[in-house]
């Protein structure tokens, strides 16, 4: 329905102007403001309250501020739009992202996409809706964004309007960007719940970096002259500079230094703070850290790499991370950890082995403890670090926190899964040669070959090629290749359901076309994860279990995730199969390598020894 006039004067939205009796009445209503904040719980004008204690907000003059960490309240909503809507907040946004929401009701899991949130990405405001006329199947949602993009720090009035068959996205009062690819009821999944200051669904969660002063949803529909006369309540706003709220944010770790791409003569140290600061990195052969680099980082995401260090030498490192906060300049400093540089090709040397770290910090932690007593070089990490790569949470609650004993000491070198979705936060968080989801690295006297499985490997496509010319270019005594998804596997259902039928494909077809390019090229090891179990090959030549000239195939995916089973049928490839949590070690020493598989109790449950001719 169409508002009345007499509406539109009663339509504010704004902290300040109360709702008169015989006006329509909001179905949400939100005031970001310190007195109705309490122990973390926002009391709701309209609406269920909300527990913002996960995100620590920020009271400020104007409403509250976020800083982008902790959880979206996920809530259950008893009354949401079902026809038509108007959705109007006053915001500033400090930090764009993929997924960026500030009240909304949406899930999207792949194919199936229901519902509506209005945020923003990384640039733009947007409005995201899924109605009956965009339904296809599970449904498809239509994302409209505004024209213009955001600047940071600054105050907006963002509305969004849907009559049922246009959808319309406001700016400041006037009409920004509208469609009518959309139509009928809006979709919502079975069990809707609302997300506020954030985007989050039963599988994401990114909470909002920016500053909220209200948030309210009516069923009915404002005209364009309702819009703009809302928004002319508080237009000295939009005239004030770009406000830095992120000075008045405590600044906090969110990530601690971890270590990417160790070499002979250099590291990278990452971090994340929980703020835009400026980080610097002290290092040096003692523990007092006297280096420092001549450049600092900006961002919360840090990233400074070290060159020009001795090859085979302890080094100790700390790093230290500066912005404005609400009384003056903070400094956040983090503890002083080592780590070492390769030795080189006559050297021995060590690395550990964990894959699909997924959802379980409790279990990788113990793992990642456990690795590291035994003092390795670098953990290789076959993928699916976490369950949800578009999940911030995820990498920060589960991967970072729990592998942070072994990877603040050592460099870990990962290859994509199919949990980490290609999400951005991947790329974000890792250090590696370019594109990073396929490159090649050098430690001792070993060439190791990481490859995106998830892509297509057929010969003919990009990282087929690459390896082809790669493996033909190596001369190194030891060629390890390592990608997620297994060319040789007897686990129970992943490749065909072997309890209810004899067929299976007993691996990847996609990961095949590598193994037989491996095999061709003499690579000792394939390395996979994505089967949360253990399995080792016999030497495997051409599909063929052989006695020499054949290449051992090793799943560790017992890093986490929930444990599956091997199937009832033993494949003449097959020389171990066990269930259980593990982690495995390598030791190489010239023309010797000497592997070993340890269980969640420390147990050693496979072992076996490599010889190459001198």
């Amino acid at each position: 329905m169409i508002l009345t006039m007499r509406f539109l004067l009663i339509l504010c939205l704004i902290p300040f102007v109360a709702f008169a009796h015989d006006g329509p009445v909001p179905m949400l209503n939100y005031r970001f403001q310190k007195k109705f904040l309490k122990d973390g719980l926002l009391t709701a004008q309209i609406g269920p309250d909300l527990s913002l204690r996960e995100l620590n907000p920020l009271a400020t003059d104007n409403g509250l501020a976020f800083n982008g960490s902790g959880k979206t309240p996920l809530i259950r909503a008893e009354k949401l739009p079902s026809d038509s809507f108007t959705i109007s907040t006053w915001c500033s946004i400090h930090q764009g992202t993929r997924y960026g929401g500030i009240i909304g009701s949406l899930e999207d899991n792949g194919g199936f996409e229901k519902g509506w949130s209005l945020g923003y990405d990384q640039t733009h405001f947007q409005i995201t809706l899924s109605t009956q006329a965009t339904d296809d199947g599970d449904g498809k949602i239509v994302i409209l964004r505004s024209r213009k993009p955001f600047v940071p720090n600054k105050f907006y009035h963002l509305a969004a309007t849907y009559d049922g068959e246009t959808l319309t996205l406001y700016l400041n009062g006037k009409k920004e960007n509208s469609t009518d690819v959309v139509g009928g009821p809006i979709i919502y999944p079975e069990k809707p719940k609302l997300a506020v200051a954030g985007y989050a669904d039963q599988d994401e969660n990114y909470p909002l970096s920016g500053e909220l002063i209200s948030a309210t949803v009516y069923e009915d529909v404002a005209t364009e002259e309702g819009i703009a006369h809302e928004f002319s309540h508080n237009a000295k706003l939009i005239e004030a500079e770009p406000q830095d709220i992120a000075s008045s944010l405590p600044l906090t770790s969110i990530v601690s230094p971890y270590l990417q791409y160790p070499t002979q003569t250099g590291i990278t140290v990452m971090w994340e703070t929980s703020k835009q600061a400026d980080g610097s990195l002290y290092y040096g052969e003692t523990a007092d850290c006297s280096q420092t680099l001549g450049q600092v980082s900006r961002g919360p995401i840090h990233e400074l790499r070290i060159e020009k260090l001795k090859p085979g030498t302890q080094y100790f490192y700390r790093t230290e991370s500066r912005a404005k906060g609400p009384d003056g300049i903070q400094v956040l400093q983090s503890e002083v950890r080592t780590f070492q540089t390769d030795g080189g090709s006559q050297t021995p040397w060590a690395f550990a082995v964990m894959s699909d770290t997924q959802g379980n910090p409790k279990v990788s932690g113990a793992l990642a403890e456990m690795a590291w007593s035994q003092r390795p070089n670098f953990l290789l990490h076959p993928g699916d670090l976490v369950s949800t790569g578009n999940n911030k949470d995820h990498w920060t609650d589960h991967f970072f926190s729990s592998m942070e004993p072994l990877i603040s000491r050592v460099g870990f070198f990962p290859v994509l899964g199919n949990h980490e979705q290609n999400s951005v936060n991947y790329y974000n968080y890792v250090s590696l040669p370019d594109p990073e989801y396929y490159y090649a690295f050098s430690y001792g006297n070993a060439r190791f070959f990481m490859i995106d499985t998830n892509k297509k490997c057929a010969p003919g496509s990009e990282q087929y090629t690459w390896l082809e010319q790669e493996l033909k270019n190596s001369q190194e005594k030891w060629k390890i290749l390592c990608h997620h998804q297994p060319a040789y596997t007897t686990d129970e259902n992943d490749y065909g359901d072997l309890w209810k039928t004899n067929k299976s494909t007993y691996g990847d077809l996609n990961a095949r076309h590598l193994a037989h390019l491996a095999h061709r090229h003499g690579v000792d090891i394939i390395w996979n994860g994505h089967i949360h179990s253990y399995e080792r090959t016999w030497p495997i030549n051409q599909d063929k279990p052989v006695e020499k000239n054949g290449t051992i195939h090793l799943i560790t995916g017992g890093g986490g995730g929930h444990l599956e089973s091997a199937g009832p049928f033993r494949t003449p490839f097959t020389q171990i199969v066990r269930r259980g949590h593990h982690y495995a070690m390598v030791w190489v020493h010239g023309n010797t390598l000497v592997y070993k598989a340890y269980d969640l109790d420390g147990r050693l449950f496979d072992t076996f020894e490599l010889k190459k001719s001198p």
